[in-house]
């Protein structure tokens, strides 16, 4: 992936344009040059549970998600309505940037109160998501499933509970149907405080530029945050099988070599967007080398 970054910095990105011959290349010349060419990172933060779990990618029937990653297991429950019928479990891009901005917001003010308004929409815009139709509909719904669904997470070390009583928010995430948008969310909302406690403690620096450029690919996304994760601290090579890479990111794909196939996709994505990054593939997996940290803390 340094291969794009280079071509760009030496060549251009005219001529980087010329050399990507298929639409997966495209994609990836584009997100590496809109990295490049950032004026000014800046950073955003995800709980680390993420980095090792995530949520679904698409609607999931089923009313709980089990995930495994390492030494950690994500369990989330779809809340009901007032009837008793069940809303569904949040999926997809949208629920992802619906939470990183949550988060980025709680680290960055020190408090569990984030305040929405206007300042939510503008940042979904920013990571490409237009607040309007179809995407409109889409996001409120996503708000919606975060707001009733119930969160725990095991260290899988005899099965102790990191977090109980989780959810990601006390009250509602709820938007108002405004013909001229003015005034999309409510004024605040709450992280629960065990989701709060544990993002405090366990924050992942994310850069808000790689973000952008990734888009509404939510297993990139995902692939991303994980990279952003554990690249930095590590001082020795790690690999990482494709059965251990399945577990972690292959829901709905039972066949090996498809989801090998697409995970590659997405990490050749991620790692356009995160330019120091050292990752390589074989036949049995991925090495992980020690790399700079996605972003600067300071």
């Amino acid at each position: 992936m340094a291969t794009i970054h280079q071509i760009i910095t030496r060549e251009g990105i005219d001529q980087a344009r010329q050399k990507a011959t298929t639409k997966h290349e495209r994609a990836l010349v584009e997100a590496a040059y809109q990295v490049l060419t950032e004026d000014a990172e800046k950073i955003g933060f995800t709980y680390s549970g993420f980095a090792l779990t995530s949520l679904p990618h698409k609607p999931h029937t089923d009313l709980v998600w089990r995930r495994e990653g390492h030494n950690l297991t994500l369990l989330i429950e779809s809340g009901r309505d007032r009837t008793g019928k069940a809303i569904g479990l949040p999926y997809g891009s949208y629920a992802r940037f619906i939470l990183l901005f949550l988060q980025s917001e709680a680290v960055r003010t020190g408090s569990r109160e984030i305040e929405l308004g206007r300042s939510m929409r503008v940042w979904l815009g920013s990571m490409g998501l237009s607040i309007g139709g179809t995407t409109y509909r889409m996001v409120t719904e996503q708000a919606k499933r975060i707001s009733h669904c119930r969160l725990q997470f095991f260290m899988d070390r005899a099965g102790a509970e990191v977090m109980r009583h989780g959810g990601f928010v006390d009250g509602t995430i709820s938007m108002s149907d405004l013909g001229d948008q003015q005034s999309l969310w409510n004024d605040r909302v709450l992280l629960n405080e065990e989701f709060y406690r544990a993002l405090r403690d366990h924050p992942v620096p994310v850069s808000t530029s790689a973000l952008r450029a990734i888009g509404p690919r939510s297993m990139v996304i995902d692939v991303y945050i994980w990279l952003a994760y554990r690249l930095h601290a590590l001082t020795s090579d790690v690999a990482v099988s494709w059965p251990a890479l399945h577990s972690q990111f292959g829901s709905g794909f039972q066949l090996m070599r498809k989801f090998r196939a697409h995970f590659i996709e997405c990490l050749d994505l991620a790692l356009a967007a995160y330019p120091d990054a050292n990752v390589s593939v074989g036949e049995r997996g991925i090495t992980l080398h020690p790399s700079r940290p996605a972003i600067s803390r300071a």
